[in-house]
């Protein structure tokens, strides 16, 4: 393709997300307070504080689960919870992924893929190998252990191709190899244009995958790094 329309394409699928001035209250409580930051991609933008931060809550506001008492937030331009709902193309892992467990790790993806109707086998297939798993297996997910349900649920959140992915401890549970096979997988998802957001306890997992850290407390971001 000539350089310029390389570089239209480009613009077309770059991700932006803007937060202005966001703060959030229940009761007495302060979750989060006067949050403002830009995060584009290609990037990986790390959030860490200790628990009760206000890094989930963040995460929540991000995808539009929940709305800001003041301030908003922008994604790629419109204002989220007005003149959107929830971020287009957005992959997610909060807490922890609800399958069932009954069936198998692609059945439980066939599921999710027929709410949004976007994607074929292939995709889910092709997820799938790519965090390690067998789409074949008949094993049901209340046989899998802790690491293989983190890693299906990096498969879901990835398998729609989404710009933007929010990550709440996506390694949590995952042996050492396991570790090193999704972080790699991260990194090319970077490479490939995704916007990240990743929360995380692990400093070695925010040292290697991130390459702007927000640090938070008490609802507020104190500090931001580069790596």
């Amino acid at each position: 393709l000539p350089k310029r329309k390389r570089a239209k394409m480009n613009m077309r699928t770059m991700a932006e997300i803007v937060v202005c001035d966001i703060s959030k209250k229940f009761g007495q409580q302060v979750v989060l307070d006067h949050i403002s930051m830009k995060l584009s991609s290609p990037h990986i933008y790390g959030l860490v504080g200790r628990n009760g931060s206000g890094k989930t809550m963040l995460m929540r506001h991000l995808c539009g689960f929940v709305r800001p008492d003041s301030g908003k937030i922008l994604i790629d331009g419109k204002v989220l919870n007005k003149e959107i709902e929830k971020p287009e193309k957005l992959g997610i892992i909060i807490e922890n992924p609800g399958f069932l467990p009954e069936y198998s790790g692609y059945y439980n993806l066939h599921l999710f893929a027929l709410i949004q109707n976007k994607i074929k086998k292939e995709e889910i297939r092709n997820a799938m190998h790519i965090v390690g798993l067998d789409p074949g297996s008949k094993k049901h997910v209340g046989k899998y252990s802790l690491g293989m349900r983190q890693r299906l649920g990096i498969a879901q959140a990835i398998m729609e191709d989404p710009d933007i992915l929010l990550l709440d401890e996506p390694l949590n549970g995952l042996d050492n190899e396991g570790v090193e096979e999704i972080r790699k997988v991260l990194l090319s998802l970077k490479e490939k244009g995704k916007l990240i957001i990743l929360a995380s306890h692990s400093k070695e997992d925010i040292q290697i995958l991130c390459d702007t850290v927000f640090r938070m407390d008490h609802g507020k971001i104190i500090a931001t790094e580069t790596n």
